[in-house]
């Protein structure tokens, strides 16, 4: 994998509580580290000896988004030009469901136009990543 042309961008719901939004942003961000364990370094140690688990290799901007944003943006994730980039989303059905054999159950039984996006998770090549989300705003 070359890191140098491929980008990671999340996209959450600014009107989200603080603690949703740091939720959201790390079952997204556990999801990608399953799926490309390679864009997580290696373990390392500091001055004193202690070591630390390895963290991502490349930036993570969160950008701020409404629900209607992120569901566009999804469905843009589908087209042809976009296929290739890996979406990890987060939705109101993950997050009220306390196991993962419940979340299972629920979502086969919701529509996905009915599903509310808390956020999005977008890896892949920089440049079609830029294309969709280079124009939003950090979340701050």
């Amino acid at each position: 994998m070359d890191l140098q042309n491929e980008k990671c961008v999340m996209v959450i719901d600014e009107s989200l509580p603080t603690g949703m939004i740091a939720n959201t942003a790390a079952i997204m961000g556990i999801t990608l580290g399953k799926k490309f364990p390679e864009i997580v370094g290696s373990d390392v140690t500091d001055q004193t000896g202690c070591s630390h688990l390895g963290i991502i290799t490349v930036p993570v901007p969160i950008l701020k988004g409404t629900a209607a944003l992120i569901k566009e943006l999804r469905a843009k994730l589908f087209e042809p030009d976009y296929q290739e980039l890996c979406t990890a989303d987060f939705s109101d059905v993950a997050q009220s469901c306390n196991i993962y054999d419940e979340f299972i159950q629920k979502i086969a039984g919701v529509p996905e136009t009915e599903l509310q996006y808390f956020g999005i998770a977008i890896f892949g090549n920089k440049k079609k990543v830029n294309k969709l989300t280079g124009s939003m705003p950090l979340l701050r």
